[in-house]
């Protein structure tokens, strides 16, 4: 991917160029795809642990025309790390709580057709169960299509700070912890991964066994 040069590139972003051109690349094809039309969606990256600090997308822009200046440096409890910076997403919290896994370095958040529709169909459920498909291997650490997993549902919510409180709880589970992704209700997909090739895999497979789910139940 070419690496574009642009006036109004912020010099304390300047550090992190690929990192963002990977972040716009993404926002590119997700709204090819009609996965993160107008301007929903968010999408981050860690580069640094110590302290940690995240780069996420600023609120409020177009995906599929992000420019270099549409990022946000924050620390990890989503507060920016830099002044005169724009407001990150709304749901910078959410980012925070899944990069508090040090495996975790992208984190991803798609609002497709399916999974907005899916996610009020199967409401009442608690989540989707996904089993049987051979793409399920395209998941981190899932080796067989016999393998069932389960992709909970969280109620939406203006409040993030409690939605951030129970998926973090739900990440931590000691019975059934978060290891691909969830789905807010009538909202989208989060999910992550080790770098953010990771994250876009995962978040085809997840978008791909949605899709299946729908159209399946569409032919019974």
């Amino acid at each position: 991917m070419s690496i574009s040069t642009e006036s109004d590139f912020p010099a304390h972003l300047q550090p992190y160029a690929e990192q963002i051109d990977g972040l716009r690349e993404v926002g590119r094809v997700f709204w090819e795809r009609g996965w993160s039309v107008g301007t929903s969606s968010n999408y981050s990256v860690v580069v640094d642990r110590n302290p940690t600090k995240i780069l996420v997308t600023a609120s409020g822009k177009h995906k599929g025309r992000l420019s270099r200046a549409d990022f946000v440096l924050v620390d990890s409890h989503g507060e920016p790390i830099q002044a005169e910076q724009p407001k990150s997403s709304a749901e910078t919290l959410l980012h925070c709580v899944a990069a508090e896994d040090s495996s975790v370095g992208a984190i991803l958040h798609t609002h497709s057709v399916w999974s907005t529709v899916l996610s009020d169909r199967f409401s009442a459920q608690g989540g989707i169960l996904l089993e049987g498909y051979e793409m399920l291997k395209g998941l981190s650490g899932v080796t067989t299509h016999e393998h069932a997993e389960w992709l909970p549902i969280f109620e939406n919510t203006q409040h993030i700070p409690d939605l951030a409180a129970k998926v973090k709880a739900a990440m931590q589970s000691p019975e059934q912890p978060l290891t691909h992704g969830y789905i807010i209700r009538k909202h989208g997909i989060y999910t992550w991964g080790q770098d953010l090739d990771e994250a876009f895999r995962q978040i085809e497979i997840l978008e791909f066994l949605l899709e299946c789910v729908a159209r399946t139940g569409a032919l019974s």
